[in-house]
Parts: structure tokens; C-alpha cells; sequence
């Protein structure tokens, strides 16, 4: 038996052990069914792949044609499960247009899979299409764009909702589906080798390898789709999220009330150590409507909900960091600031003062008045 036979017969348990636990998995469940079918599928993918490389097995024509059409589903796939995940909800039956390229190339090889089933002298044979004439090169690259653009497509939905979730919450890394990224990349990735292999032919990239990759993949999808948290549908929102009969252009009158009481809130009760902190809570706390507080923060700081709130955990833990006295360590000073991530907390952190935690703090400085902006400045 091959040693690729293995690999692809490992790879197709996996596969469907794992489709199996994401369809009965409660959290997401609309999305985890979608990525199950998909999973599924690459499944069955693996096991006539794992038939093929076994010299021992014949009969395997039709099948292996069949499941060479797989990777028009995909694409398509990955962002059906995109759309569902992110608007919360299960697959709709209009969901099923964007598997219309993989119905396309399955009727242009309608001859093949019928053949044999249909009389060839008969009046159905003469409706088939010739593959003889197909020209294999067009439907790779026609292949290779289709796929990709759905990934791209998916990524794009992902954006907005993080987009979304900025608007409204604090912590929105630690909710930013960043287990999509991953998948997303991993599919490029395959998706190069098979780009290479088509036009470069180098001996040790192959078809063993791409599909060996898929059986990769299908070990990492298990792992992250199954840790996955709930995902909440987050509402769409304009730039100002302003009150939808307010002019775009015109301030409330109400703003500098809003700002002044929203200074309050940071300097003295610090709303923003608060981990899970949304606008919703701060808006409550604030005693102003949801879209006012989120209008001031948009258009008199120019940034979002979490860009807000971060700047000022950021602008906090730079105060400690200083302060020679202050002897915790990085991550608590992290934690008491508000960041539930030390990764998120090192990232936000040099992105906002240009250095890491552990440089900014080596730093020397005047023993006094040293350290970043008070966070109760409340502009730029």
C-alpha cells in the first residue's frame, strides 16, 4: 500500500468523525452544519483518492472524474459558511446559487458520468455536451478564479462584521473569528501548490502533495472549528451610527453634554478597565442613547468604539509601565487595565506608542512626570 494511500484514508476518518461532531455541535449551529458538509465532502474527496493511489483497486474512472469537480464547491462553501456564521442564522435554500459553478462544470461532464447509462444512438445522447473538445487548461484557470474570488468574498464579509463588532464592543479581538483567517490562508496555500504544480511541473510538488495538504487542513479545521465561542449577529451600522432622522452633517446639540459626561466616566469611575465593556453598557452608564454616545465617538474622536476604549487601556497601562514604583508585572497591569489577551494587549500597545511593553518600560525617564497622556484626556 502507498504511503499516500495512508495519508488519505487517515485524512477521510477525520474528516468524517469531525463532520459528524460539527453537525451535532449546538454553538453556531447553522454555520457548523454548512463547514460539516463541506468537511463531509472532502471526506469523500480523500477516500477515492486514497481508492486511486492503491494499485491494487481498479474501477475507480467516474468517481475519481466526480470528486475532481469538488474544488468548484469549495470556494463557494467557505463563504456560504462565512455568511452564515456572521449574520448568525442557518443556511437558506438562495444560499444554494452560489454552488451554480460547480452545477455548470457537473453538466458539462454530464457525457462522461452517463456514459454507458444512456443508449449512444438514442435522442439523450445527442443532448450531451462533447468533453473530447473541453479544453482542460481553461477550466483550471476558470477553476482557480472561481474558487478564489469566493474566498476573497468571504474575507470581505468577515471585515465588515469586525467592522461591526469595533462599533460596539471593547474586546472585540477576542470575537473577531480569527480561526477564518486561518482557514482562508490554509486554502490559498493549497490552492499555490496546485497553481505551481499545474505550471511549473517540479517533481516533488504534486498532486500527493496538494491533496496531502487537504488531509493537513482538515486536521487544523477540526481544532479551531470546534473551540469556536457563539458568535452573535452584530446590526449593521452607519459611520456615525446616528439616529437615522438626524442630518449626517450636523452635530446634536446634545454632543458636548455627551462628551463632557463620557470625560467623567473614564477619569473617575474608569469605565474602560472594564474587560467586556460595549456601548451599550456605557451608553447606559452615560444616561444618553445608544446611537448619541456612538456619534460622539465617531465624529468628535474620529475613531470607533474600540479604538476608543483601547486607546485609553493603552494609554492607562503606558502610566503604570512608567511608574518605577509600580512593580507588577506585564500582564497584570494588562489585566487591570482592561485587555483579556496578552497578545492583544502587546499588539494595541506597540501599535499606539511604538514600542513593546517590555522596551517602553526599560525606557529611562525623569522620575517624575514621566509616562504617556492621563487617560482622562479625551481628544487626540
Amino acid at each position: 500500500m502507498a504511503p499516500w494511500t495512508i495519508v488519505f484514508a487517515i485524512g477521510a476518518a477525520q474528516a468524517v468523525l469531525l463532520s459528524l461532531a460539527l453537525w451535532r455541535r449546538p454553538v453556531n449551529a447553522g454555520a457548523n452544519r454548512v463547514l460539516a458538509v463541506w468537511i463531509a465532502l472532502i471526506g469523500i474527496d480523500l477516500a477515492v483518492k486514497a481508492v486511486y493511489w492503491n494499485p491494487s483497486t481498479y474501477g475507480t474512472a467516474k468517481a475519481l472524474r466526480l470528486v475532481g469537480l469538488f474544488p468548484f464547491l469549495y470556494g463557494s462553501l467557505f463563504y456560504v459558511y462565512v455568511k452564515v456564521l456572521t449574520e448568525a442564522r442557518s443556511a437558506r435554500w438562495r444560499d444554494a446559487l452560489h454552488l451554480s459553478g460547480f452545477a455548470f462544470v457537473l453538466a458539462l461532464h454530464a457525457g462522461i458520468f452517463l456514459h454507458g447509462l444512456v443508449p449512444a444512438d438514442g435522442w439523450p445522447a445527442r443532448w450531451l455536451p462533447d468533453t473530447a473538445g473541453l479544453e482542460w487548461w481553461r477550466l483550471n484557470i476558470a477553476l482557480y478564479a472561481y474558487s478564489l474570488t469566493y474566498v476573497v468574498a468571504g474575507l470581505v464579509q468577515v471585515g465588515r462584521y469586525r467592522h461591526r463588532l469595533r462599533q460596539r464592543h471593547s474586546d472585540a479581538d477576542r470575537r473577531s473569528l480569527h480561526w477564518i483567517d486561518a482557514m482562508s490562508v490554509s486554502q490559498i496555500v493549497i490552492w499555490l501548490i496546485a497553481t505551481v504544480q499545474w505550471l511549473a511541473r517540479i517533481p516533488w510538488i504534486d498532486y500527493p502533495l496538494i491533496y496531502g495538504s487537504v488531509a493537513a487542513w482538515v486536521f487544523v479545521m477540526g481544532y479551531l472549528s470546534l473551540v469556536q465561542g457563539p458568535v452573535q449577529i452584530e446590526p449593521a451600522a452607519g459611520p456615525d451610527a446616528a439616529e437615522p432622522d438626524a442630518p449626517a452633517e450636523t452635530d446634536d446639540p446634545r454632543f458636548a453634554d455627551v462628551q463632557a459626561r463620557l470625560s467623567q466616566l473614564m477619569a473617575g469611575p474608569q469605565v474602560y478597565r472594564e474587560p467586556a465593556l460595549t456601548i451599550g453598557q456605557l451608553a447606559k452608564r452615560a444616561g444618553y442613547p445608544e446611537y448619541l454616545v456612538s456619534a460622539v465617538i465617531n465624529r468628535r474622536f474620529q475613531e470607533n468604539f474600540w479604538e476608543y476604549i483601547n486607546r485609553l487601556r493603552i494609554e492607562a497601562a503606558a502610566q503604570h509601565l512608567a511608574d518605577a514604583a509600580d512593580t507588577r508585572t506585564i500582564l497584570d497591569i494588562a489585566y487591570a487595565c482592561g485587555f483579556t489577551s496578552k497578545s492583544t494587549f502587546n499588539a494595541a500597545f506597540k501599535r499606539q506608542i511604538g514600542a513593546t511593553p517590555s522596551a517602553f518600560r526599560r525606557q529611562p525617564r525623569p522620575e517624575e512626570g514621566a509616562g504617556s497622556s492621563h487617560p482622562e484626556r479625551m481628544g487626540h
